[in-house]
């Protein structure tokens, strides 16, 4: 038989699993306030950045939401749609920022390239309705990171890249809870609404005019961009 790594869980994804079968089983409702991060820490027995790292991962996920004076909520949603792992919406420590940012990289990067090599005309259309979503959205006061997903997504299709595609679909839960929070950090703490649409904008003109090193090097810059913010954000949060 052939070894195999267990993989534990870490300590605040056994919080927000708590939390989350909670709400599941209707113990907690939509609309109810939460307990303090002091009282939870004391609840669970864990330290309050286990607390706050369980709690910024359900926000992600959108099943909480936290009011400046007030505390935090549960939103008003079908618990019995909550479907993913809790897992995959809890990657905001320094260390998972770290990992699905180096994933992001080995992915896009290089898709950007291949797509100003390979794309059709028609590739571009969805690109940019997505980049003009994102606009729309930012306008509304919205994060549109579902947009966001959309546009990378579009570009990686653009490759005509059959691997490469079904790589960036198996990750693509994961990358849109991240994309949530990132966007949440760059939005509304960093107040880099111009710059994200900017960024974007650059890499899908350099994949127009099929120029593949400078799709290259600005979806690299893009990433490292995001990257830089979110760790500052989180050496901030600590």
């Amino acid at each position: 038989m052939t070894s195999r790594r267990i993989q534990t869980k870490k300590i605040y994804e056994e919080v927000a699993d708590s939390l989350v079968n909670m709400i599941k089983s209707g113990e907690l409702k939509s609309g109810d306030r939460l307990d303090s991060v002091e009282q939870l820490a004391k609840t669970f027995d864990v330290s309050r950045s286990a607390v706050r790292e369980a709690l910024s991962g359900m926000r992600a996920m959108g099943l909480i939401v936290m009011r400046q004076g007030e505390g935090t909520f549960v939103t008003n949603f079908d618990a019995s749609s909550i479907k993913l792992p809790i897992n995959t919406g809890l990657l905001m420590n320094k260390e998972d920022i770290r990992e699905i940012y180096e994933v992001r990289k080995i992915l896009e990067v290089g898709a950007a390239r291949s797509a100003a090599l390979h794309h059709q005309p028609e590739d571009l259309i969805p690109i940019r309705a997505a980049l003009e979503a994102m606009e729309r959205a930012i306008n509304n006061g919205e994060v549109g990171a579902e947009a966001d997903m959309q546009f990378h997504m579009a570009v990686a299709k653009s490759s005509h890249n059959d691997i490469l595609i079904h790589l960036m679909s198996s990750v693509s839960e994961i990358m849109l809870s991240v994309l949530e929070e990132t966007r949440q950090v760059l939005i509304h703490t960093e107040k880099k609404t111009s710059t994200l649409i900017a960024e974007h904008q650059a890499i899908y003109d350099a994949i127009k005019e099929r120029v593949p090193e400078k799709a290259y090097d600005h979806m690299l810059s893009h990433l490292t961009n995001v990257e830089k913010s979110l760790e500052k954000y989180m050496k901030f949060r600590e």
